[in-house]
C-alpha cells in the first residue's frame, strides 16, 4: 500500500506548512501529494507551487470540480502541469453537488450525473490521446457546441501541445454504487470518501479490479495519546460534511453515512448542522464512525488498524496528516 500526503484546500488563506510538508513527504519516500478545492483556492495552482519545490513525488487532484472548467479546460492544465513537473501528474476529477455547483459555479448540476461524468472523462482522454480533433456530440458536452445559440463557425481542434503522457491517469471520486461501477469501467482509479476497511460493501462490488487501478481513500491520521480528543478533528469534518455541505432533500454525503450503518444519525447531524446549532452537529457525529474512516492515537494503535486497511482493496492511503512527526510514523508502520 503506497502512502500519500492529502492538504486539501486553503481555509483562510494558505498555509505556510503545506510546501514543508510535502517536501517532508517526499524524503520520506511517500508516492504522491494532493490538492484540492471547493469554493476558494483552485486546485492547480497550490499543485503547480509544491511541484516546482520537489522532484520526486506523483501531484494529484482531490479533486479538481468538474463544473469549474470545462472539460478541455481541465485537460489544458494537467498536460501543462505534467509537462513542467516531468511526468507527475495524477487527475482526480469530481462532480461535487448541486449545492457548490448551482451556487458557486452558476451552472444547472447535471440530471444524470453518469452521463455527465463520461462525456467530461471522454473529452479529456481524447485532449490527451491526441489522436485526432476533439469531437464529442454528448448530452452534456458538446465540440464543437452545437447548441441553439451557436454560431455554426466551430471547429473541431486538436491540442497545439503535444502532451507528455497520452495515458496520464484519470481517477474519479465517487460515492454511489453506480457511480463507482461507471468508475471501475472508465477511470484509471477511484477517490472514495469516508472508506472504511470494514464496510466496503457500502459502495457496491468491489471485484475483479483491473491491474494498476487505484483505489485511494483519504483519511486524517494524527498520531496522539488521547484517542477522543484526536478524533475531534475528523468529527469537525463530517460535522460540516454531512451537515453543511449539500441540501437538506439532496446530500450525497449524509446519504453515504447512511449507506454505512449510521442513517439516523446522519440525519440529525444534517438537521442540527441547518439549524445552526453546529457545535452540537459535531458532537453528534458518533466516535465509533469517526474512528473507522481514520487512524488516530498511539503509535500502537494506529499500527493495528493499519492492518485492515492493507488487507482490502486499497493501493493508495492518502494521508490527512496534521505534522512531520505524523507523516514519519507512518512511513515507519507501512514499511
Amino acid at each position: 500500500m503506497r502512502l500519500g500526503l492529502a492538504l486539501g484546500y486553503w481555509g483562510r488563506g494558505p498555509s505556510p506548512d503545506h510546501v514543508p510538508l510535502a517536501q517532508e513527504a517526499e524524503r520520506l519516500g511517500y508516492d504522491s501529494v494532493w490538492t484540492a478545492e471547493s469554493w476558494g483556492s483552485d486546485v492547480f495552482t497550490p499543485l503547480t507551487w509544491i511541484a516546482a519545490h520537489t522532484s520526486r513525488i506523483r501531484l494529484g487532484t482531490a479533486v479538481a470540480q468538474m463544473a469549474a472548467r470545462s472539460p478541455t479546460t481541465t485537460a489544458m492544465h494537467a498536460l501543462t502541469l505534467d509537462h513542467l513537473s516531468g511526468g507527475r501528474v495524477m487527475l482526480g476529477l469530481g462532480l461535487s453537488g448541486p449545492q457548490v455547483v448551482e451556487g458557486w459555479y452558476g451552472r444547472p448540476f447535471p440530471a444524470s450525473p453518469l452521463t455527465a461524468t463520461r462525456e467530461y472523462v471522454d473529452v479529456v482522454r481524447q485532449v490527451l490521446r491526441r489522436e485526432a480533433p476533439v469531437a464529442v456530440d454528448g448530452r452534456f458536452h458538446s465540440h464543437p457546441y452545437r447548441g441553439p445559440d451557436a454560431t455554426g463557425l466551430g471547429k473541431a481542434l486538436k491540442s497545439i501541445t503535444h502532451p507528455l503522457r497520452p495515458d496520464l491517469p484519470v481517477l474519479l471520486g465517487a460515492e454511489g454504487p453506480k457511480n463507482v461501477a461507471q468508475t471501475l469501467r472508465i477511470a484509471d482509479g477511484w477517490l472514495p470518501l469516508y472508506w472504511s476497511p470494514d464496510r466496503p460493501e457500502a459502495y457496491g462490488t468491489l471485484e475483479d479490479l483491473r491491474e494498476g487501478f487505484r483505489v485511494a481513500p483519504m483519511a486524517q491520521v494524527r498520531v496522539c495519546d488521547d484517542v477522543a480528543e484526536g478524533l475531534l478533528p475528523v468529527k469537525t469534518m463530517l460535522g460540516f460534511y454531512i451537515g453543511g455541505m449539500g441540501h437538506a432533500a439532496r446530500n450525497f454525503h449524509a446519504d453515504l453515512m447512511g449507506r454505512m450503518g449510521y442513517e439516523e444519525e446522519a440525519r440529525r447531524i444534517q438537521r442540527l448542522f441547518l439549524e445552526g446549532r453546529r457545535e452540537e452537529a459535531v458532537l453528534a457525529v458518533p466516535d465509533a464512525f469517526a474512528d473507522e474512516i481514520s487512524l488516530v492515537g498511539p503509535r500502537e494503535r494506529i499500527a493495528e488498524k493499519l492492518e485492515s486497511w492493507r488487507k482490502g482493496p486499497v493501493t493508495d492511503l492518502l494521508a490527512l496528516a496534521p505534522d512531520a512527526r505524523t507523516l514519519r510514523v507512518l512511513a515507519e508502520l507501512n514499511t
